[in-house]
């Protein structure tokens, strides 16, 4: 395969990821901007989440204070903003663009009509109700795509670059909540605080109905990171996508290791003995964030490494 066919197959699936992941982060957030009472902690609240799905030293170049109606707009619609919402679909797109050969046609043309539908409603005021339903048809668009990928795609190698994209993408992006989910924990020992900001990780990730089925319906703060990072069944784990990722390299080499791709195996096994070695229960938030902060410059170092190997365009914004 070509390396740009490659490299739009893997951008594809990255950017459909973010924008999903983000749409989640969002739309969670919306729903608790209505019930707080606390316009103050809503407000830090805003800054984490452009810490999460954004930058929040870019945003802060262009904008002199947090204001929640321009951090919304920013998150879901700026041009300047390189993941917001839209320019998330427009490099999917464009990326779906460049491999109509590789990918199922329904899948193109799922992404073409999200595309051209939203770019008709754009000129129209975005409401809270109207953002709800933006975020919830990106969520939708990209679970059909997965849907699509998983029920009509050959296990090839275009199927390859498509999943280890999405999961480091999402490995990522699960490592990020985590990190700023415990630094909240740390700023608030209040025991309702904490049971909330454990249940909006659970629930922007997706997570809570699989989690409560495991445990019972207390938020315990060690449960819920050992169930989002070691967790070898959930699909949102950190664990499960580590995992995931080298299933699918493997596949990628035929199950063997040769000189060009040695550095990225060498990676990918280190990560999955740092993780299978270290034990969140006995940890303190402060060694959780170390842990959290050091795995997303390892998820860096992934998407780096498997540029390298195959030839692939690392784009300037790849990493928020």
């Amino acid at each position: 395969m070509l390396s740009r066919v490659a490299d739009s197959l893997y951008w594809m699936a990255r950017n459909i990821e973010r924008s999903e992941n983000n749409a989640r982060i969002m739309s969670t957030q919306l729903i608790h901007m209505l019930e707080a009472s606390d316009q103050q902690v809503m407000d830090r609240d805003w800054e984490e989440i452009l810490d999460i799905c954004a930058s929040k030293e870019d945003y802060y170049e262009r904008y002199a204070r947090m204001d929640r109606e321009t951090v919304i707009q920013y998150i879901t619609l700026s041009p300047m903003n390189y993941n917001s919402l839209q320019n998330s679909m427009i490099y999917a797109r464009e990326n779906a663009k460049a491999t109509r050969d590789s990918i199922p046609d329904e899948l193109w043309q799922l992404i073409n009509r999200f595309y051209l539908d939203e770019k008709t409603q754009q000129d129209q005021a975005m409401t809270t109700q109207s953002t709800q339903a933006y975020l919830k048809d990106i969520i939708q668009m990209s679970m059909t795509a997965q849907g699509i990928i998983e029920s009509t795609m050959t296990r090839g190698i275009p199927y390859a670059f498509i999943k280890i994209g999405k999961w480091i993408e999402r490995a990522e992006k699960t490592a990020r909540i985590l990190n700023v989910v415990c630094e909240k924990t740390l700023r608030d020992s209040s025991d309702t605080e904490n049971y909330y900001y454990w249940l909006t990780a659970l629930q922007i990730v997706n997570g809570y109905d699989s989690y409560i089925k495991e445990h019972p319906p207390t938020m315990d703060p060690k449960d819920v990171l050992t169930f989002l990072i070691e967790n070898e069944q959930f699909p949102r784990s950190i664990q499960y996508c580590v995992d995931h990722i080298m299933r699918a390299t493997h596949k990628l080499e035929s199950g063997k290791i040769s000189h060009y791709s040695e550095d990225l195996f060498e990676l990918l096994t280190g990560i999955q003995n740092e993780i299978r070695q270290t034990d969140i229960s006995e940890m303190t938030m402060e060694e959780l964030m170390e842990f959290l902060d050091h795995f997303q410059n390892s998820c860096y170092q992934v998407s780096r490494t498997f540029s390298e190997t195959y030839y692939l365009v690392e784009p300037v914004h790849a990493n928020h």
